[in-house]
């Protein structure tokens, strides 16, 4: 089974490895889709502190991730059609392109099975905290 998680991976960190640990459970073979530069800055409405192929390459060094690609610009689904997973799984916290997720894979012709994975120590492990962290240190 290839299972696709999606997400910005701006420094790997303990929760991201927890995210890919989940998916790996379910699956034969992980791919990993690492946010464009443009659509970081779309939907956080800041940079990344890491660049496009900084975190790509992050990613793909992860020994849980079999395959990593870089988003791509337009249409958000179109990589989903291109890979074609058996199942996504999503952040436990992620929001950007995921309403009606499933809808929309299945208007596509695409049987994706959609399913969100379980926090793990949102308090200390959440991106966005760290980044707050980041910028007050």
């Amino acid at each position: 089974m290839t299972v696709m998680c999606f997400g910005t991976f701006d420094g790997l960190h303990p929760g991201h490895e927890d995210y890919f640990r989940q998916a790996k459970v379910l699956a034969d073979h992980l791919v990993v889709v690492v946010a464009r530069d443009e659509t970081v800055r779309e939907v956080k409405g800041r940079s990344a502190r890491r660049n496009e192929d900084e975190r790509l390459s992050a990613v793909l060094e992860h020994p849980l991730v079999d395959q990593a690609f870089l988003g791509l610009a337009g249409d958000k689904h179109e990589i989903i059609e291109q890979v074609g997973p058996d199942m996504i799984l999503l952040g436990y916290d992620q929001t950007t392109f995921t309403h009606r997720l499933a809808e929309e894979l299945l208007m596509r012709g695409l049987a994706v099975k959609v399913h969100r994975a379980q926090s793990f120590q949102p308090e200390k492990y959440k991106s966005s905290l760290m980044h707050l962290e980041i910028l007050n240190s």
